[in-house]
């Protein structure tokens, strides 16, 4: 009776032991990861709605956005503060590792998260939005500060202080949201200011500084968010983190959305459809250059681009390739201006890692002339050469009498049986040469005597 009892006794305890593991398993409560590093773009747009939607399907604690950036796209950042203010998952706002930061855009998306946090050694701030319009890194992209508007400000004064004022009611909006520092996030807007992580706490800007993931969810803890309009007790001390890493799609958008690479894929793909065109049947550089022109203008779709500037940069290729098969060194010039006023006038907004490189125009411009510049060499020794082909290719020609009657009969020339005709006498076997071509009619003369070339 006793063993029954003890078998009984250790069964409810290998039961109980067995439903509190499935029920703790059967949760599914986990802590989804995230690390958003460079530019602010679409690609990273991209990578947080994936992960959102990864959350919300696997219904995770949380969501942390670990952040270093130097900032990036307006817009890119406003989509990405929109997914994390419409989550029903909380997001966890964390700028790491020691040594990155979260400057520009990065500041307004740590505003908008849930819960933001910094680990040691790292600083955020310096939100203040770039000037829009101009020439980047050219004298003539300064604005001229005589140039009034229909208020009587500057012109460009008057634009920075919309933009200016449109960013200081955003991060506001996310203080009051949030309930952070309203005050100093207009100061990190107007005078670029910064904060490392322990004086980002002192002035309330963040929630607390957390050296790593760990001791990040253990002082998320207990937290009460707002999400999705519902309140949430945060329950993610020793939670599980679990990295979710971007796909090849994110990181192709994030090569590709790089204003220098989409350039120099629109130059590869025009090189590429040109050579297709000049040398039929060779298929690789079509195919190539047709891909590389579909990526490229893809990844311009998604960027703010001026298409003044895009216009006057396909222009300069076109006045390249015309240079190329009609040399005037006018339009080669003129194309080279083109291509680089273009270039340089791309981007509408300058952001943080999205601005075109003279270190890649130069070079790009450079090429496309001496590709021009060789292209025509080869074009106007073409044009001094004979002609290889049709009745002028045939004046001169070496050809061997077959049969005549009267001033008619059958030539062979270049292996093949031609009617000819000639006003002097012939026998089969001399050797003659063409003068003329005319509706398919050889007319021949005798050959010089010196003149005793082969025959074709």
């Amino acid at each position: 009776m006793s063993i029954a009892r003890v078998a009984f006794f250790a069964a409810a305890l290998l039961g109980a032991a067995a439903v509190s593991a499935f029920s703790s398993a059967g949760s599914g409560k986990v802590a989804l990861s995230i690390a958003v590093d460079g530019a602010i773009g679409p690609a990273s747009t991209r990578q947080l709605e994936e992960a959102l939607d990864t959350a919300a399907r696997r219904d995770a604690a949380v969501l942390i956005l670990q952040l270093d950036t130097p900032g990036g796209l307006v817009t890119s950042m406003r989509e990405m503060i929109a997914d994390i203010l419409a989550s029903p998952v909380p997001v966890i706002g964390y700028v790491a590792p020691s040594g990155g930061h979260a400057a520009s855009a990065g500041t307004y998306i740590l505003y908008a998260t849930h819960v933001a946090a910094m680990a040691p050694g790292t600083n955020l701030g310096a939100a203040t939005p770039v000037e829009l319009g101009g020439l980047p890194s050219l004298p003539g992209g300064e604005k001229d500060k005589d140039q009034k508007d229909a208020t009587g400000q500057p012109a460009g004064d008057a634009m920075m202080a919309k933009v200016t004022n449109d960013a200081v009611a955003l991060i506001r909006s996310l203080a009051e949201m949030r309930g952070r520092n309203g005050d100093w996030g207009e100061k990190a807007v107007r005078e670029a200011a910064s904060l490392s992580a322990n004086a980002a706490l002192q002035e309330h800007v963040i929630d607390f500084v957390a050296r790593d993931t760990t001791e990040l969810l253990e002082l998320a803890d207990g937290r009460t968010v707002e999400v999705a309009g519902r309140k949430e007790v945060l329950a993610t001390k020793g939670l599980p983190v679990e990295t979710l890493e971007p796909g090849w799609f994110i990181r192709l958008l994030a090569v590709i959305t790089d204003l220098n690479t989409a350039v120099i894929l629109m130059l590869v793909g025009v090189y590429g459809i040109v050579f297709e065109f000049t040398s039929p049947g060779a298929v690789a550089p079509g195919v190539i250059g047709t891909i590389c022109l579909v990526l490229g203008l893809y990844a311009l779709n998604l960027l703010p681009i001026n298409y003044t500037g895009l216009a006057l940069m396909l222009l300069g290729v076109a006045f390249l390739i015309v240079e190329a098969f009609n040399p005037t060194v006018v339009l080669g010039l003129g194309g080279v201006a083109a291509f680089l006023l273009g270039s340089a006038m791309l981007l509408k907004v300058e952001g943080p890692g999205f601005a075109m490189s003279w270190a890649v125009i130069g070079p790009a411009a450079a090429l496309t002339l001496g590709l021009a510049l060789l292209t025509g060499t080869y074009v106007w020794a073409a044009r001094k050469n004979p002609p290889r082909v049709g009745g002028e290719a045939m004046r001169g020609l070496p050809v061997e009498i077959l049969d005549w009657q009267g001033g008619e009969g059958h030539v062979l020339a270049l292996g093949e049986r031609w009617r000819a005709k000639a006003g002097e006498p012939m026998q089969p076997g001399d050797r003659v040469e063409v003068i003329d071509v005319s509706d398919l009619v050889l007319t021949v003369r005798r050959r010089d005597a010196g003149n005793n070339g082969a025959i074709k």
